[in-house]
């Protein structure tokens, strides 16, 4: 994945700069202790050009994560959303990812730093997946407790047990992990929520111990809309041994349908599941065409 060229531009602590010109200290507590907060988003190109899905929400959620990090972030969701579209104009992009972060500046104490840096970037990136569909396996791995710091917010350091549990997914020859919560229920993808479906039912795992994600949220609107029951518990990895179908969610994944789990193959086909006309309802809700009869996505 190239994320930048010669001429990418980014935002970074009040300016727009050339993506090769950026830098932070090597002293950042961020880079030694994790304690940095992003967000995700995406923005579609529509007939009305470039619109940044459910912008606001994301800035908002963005704006109290910091805060819980005591983090400091001089901006107002408006401001954010104002630059992230100058951002998208200046790349020149209509259909991009945007992964906003506010790190800490140096302090290698375990105290709050008392300056912070904001920097904002955006890239092509199709589908975080890759594949159409997904081979998963249940990591060894968990997710952290909510006891051990805030779970629903995407603070860098709470990723790290993603990253060695998608590790241990690839060298065993999956696509992604599964990964439980501490009490050993299901909790979700490594990058993503996740919803599984058996009869003319979805389930997935309640909040509490898992990231409750926006796009998560956008598949339960969806479904209430299409008058889908959702079921929201505690599930453990036997209930997933025979499923109809199973899908991730997320801004990255979009709506990434699952192929098998710890090679348990789904009894349904993804073009007959539900979560297959939730993943075309997605697409043309997000490029604000949700009257023609395909997706791109």
């Amino acid at each position: 994945m190239k994320y930048f060229d010669e001429e990418t531009v980014v935002f970074h602590n009040g300016k727009f700069i050339k993506a090769k010109d950026a830098g932070t200290d090597l002293y950042s507590q961020s880079l030694h202790y994790g304690n940095s907060v992003f967000d995700a988003m995406r923005a579609y190109d529509t007939a009305l050009g470039a619109h940044v899905f459910k912008a606001h929400q994301h800035y908002k959620r963005f704006k109290e994560s910091a805060e819980r990090m005591c983090l400091t972030l001089p901006y107002s969701v408006e401001e954010l959303v104002s630059i992230t579209y100058a951002l998208l104009e200046e790349n020149n992009f209509s259909d991009a990812y945007i992964r906003p972060m506010v790190y800490a500046g140096a302090n290698l104490e375990l105290t709050p730093t008392e300056q912070s840096g904001l920097f904002i970037a955006a890239w092509k990136w199709d589908k975080y997946l890759g594949k159409d569909l997904l081979d998963v396996t249940v990591s060894s791995y968990s997710r952290p407790s909510p006891k051990s710091c805030h779970v629903e917010s995407k603070i860098a350091g709470n990723y790290a047990s993603a990253t060695v549990a998608l590790a241990e997914a690839k060298r065993n020859g999956f696509d992604d992990a599964l990964m439980l919560d501490v009490d050993g229920n299901v909790a979700e993808g490594t990058g993503a929520n996740f919803f599984f479906e058996i009869g003319n039912r979805l389930f997935t795992p309640q909040c509490g111990h898992i990231f409750p994600g926006i796009t998560r949220q956008t598949v339960l609107e969806i479904s209430q809309s299409l008058g889908i029951e959702v079921v929201e518990g505690k599930f453990r990895p036997a209930d997933l041994n025979r499923v109809d179908g199973a899908f991730f969610a997320g801004t990255a994944a979009q709506i990434t349908g699952i192929r098998s789990i710890n090679g348990n193959p789904m009894r349904k086909k993804w073009e007959n599941t539900i979560g297959y006309t939730i993943f075309e309802k997605y697409g043309h809700i997000v490029t604000q065409n949700e009257y023609d009869g395909y997706s791109i996505i």
